[in-house]
């Protein structure tokens, strides 16, 4: 095995989530990982939001993340992303969303939080090439920091309609006050002529009887209660509270989840201690591609892996076809696409799609290359029983890992 004197390719995903150098979404995605015991990525290469989120409910026990193309979904809207965030709050996994962002900064950024897809509101991840420069990182990063504390930032108005007191005149401990009524009450008793002229004498005689102190405390009480039935009145009062959420700046994991015993339990009570995704964006760099002839040099590569140490705290890890991590503090992560598993009987046949794309299957992926994530479209959601063909990869993705770390470890 290649990279198997480093760290990252022997430990556990378990132990790089307390990883001083792992940062908080990553740590959250290896927990995720270790507690669904899965490193499967789905790749969501589908036009419709309907096929999109019939594929996350479909897929989304078996993965630790949804990979999107939003670009691609013909009737993408806010409603979309909404319904494809409670899948993945339900189901457990993270969203990433595959820009592949190549510009100036000012432009990514806009491309980033802004138009028709406003990214950085739904999609956990996303990843960017290095072509222009270590600011396309830096200029992506300060977009993320933005849409944050906009994430946030509640602003929450409620309207209440209440009644007020009615005036009654002369009656001591009594405040007046003028009435303010609801011309929008829809369900304002509608009062006829005759009902107005009696409420009227009824008003006239209730002033000339209380303009005279009751004989006594009974007499008053029966008084009051006697008032005409007014026209229902109500205050209309509108309230805005602005609140502010934080999220731990580098959240670790609880102390159970570093123990052993904390895995006897089932991963139903496993998912509810993690609890929902952390409010925070992190960015994937493309270091390497799946299709045949790219031009992403070693020298490339190398640049690349620098400017993710120069921006780790952003920064959680590659799109590569192997492990980039050689120093001794590396902990990037690293997802491949290019995953696909031959037809049962069809072992050991080599695999294409006759358009540049190559395929390798998880045990090469996550036992001899070291990655850690493996992407798959067609191989899934063209399948005719997509949810068995997601635990299918799941298994044999996870069947790799274990062997990588030893049987013993998750």
């Amino acid at each position: 095995m290649a990279a198997a004197a480093h760290p990252a390719t022997t430990d556990t995903y378990r132990a790089r989530a307390a990883y001083e150098s792992t940062g908080p979404l990553a740590s959250y995605l290896f927990r995720l990982m270790s507690i669904k015991q899965t490193n499967l990525c789905v790749s969501a290469d589908v036009e419709t939001s309907a096929e999109l989120l019939a594929l996350a409910e479909e897929v989304g026990d078996s993965i630790c993340i949804f990979k999107t193309h939003c670009d691609i979904v013909t009737d993408w809207s806010d409603r979309t992303a909404r319904e494809l965030t409670e899948i993945s709050q339900r189901k457990f996994f993270i969203v990433f969303e595959d820009r592949k962002f190549a510009d100036i900064g000012e432009t990514v950024q806009k491309q980033y939080t802004s138009g028709y897809h406003r990214i950085a509101y739904w999609s956990q991840i996303t990843n960017a090439h290095v072509l222009p420069g270590p600011a396309i990182v830096t200029a992506l990063h300060q977009a993320a920091d933005v849409t944050i504390a906009k994430l946030n930032t509640g602003v929450y108005t409620n309207i209440s309609s209440n009644p007020r007191p009615r005036k009654i005149h002369g009656v001591a401990g009594i405040e007046e006050e003028d009435d303010v009524e609801d011309d929008d009450d829809d369900d304002d008793e509608k009062i006829t002529k005759d009902k107005e002229d009696q409420a009227e004498q009824d008003a006239k005689d209730n002033d000339v009887a209380l303009a005279t102190p009751p004989a006594n405390e009974e007499f008053e009480e029966r008084k009051l209660a006697a008032q005409p039935k007014d026209r229902k009145h109500s205050v209309v009062s509108v309230s805005t509270t602005i609140s502010f959420r934080h999220e731990s700046i580098s959240p670790r994991p609880d102390p159970e989840f570093s123990n052993d015993e904390a895995f006897i339990v089932s991963k139903d009570t496993m998912l509810k201690r993690l609890e929902t995704v952390p409010i925070l964006r992190q960015l994937l760099l493309l270091a390497e591609m799946s299709s045949e002839g790219h031009l992403m040099t070693p020298e490339y590569q190398q640049k690349t892996v620098e400017i993710a140490r120069a921006n780790s705290q952003f920064v959680m890890g590659f799109i590569a076809q192997r492990s980039l991590n050689t120093e001794k503090s590396d902990n990037f992560i690293t997802m491949t696409p290019g995953c696909k598993l031959p037809p049962p009987g069809q072992e050991g046949q080599k695999l294409g799609d006759g358009l540049g794309q190559q395929y390798n299957t998880p045990r090469k992926l996550i036992l001899d290359q070291g990655c850690d994530v493996i992407i798959v479209g067609r191989g899934i959601f063209r399948a005719p029983d997509r949810t068995a063909e997601a635990e299918r990869y799941r298994l044999e993705g996870w069947k790799a890992y274990m062997e990588r770390v030893g049987t013993n470890h998750r």
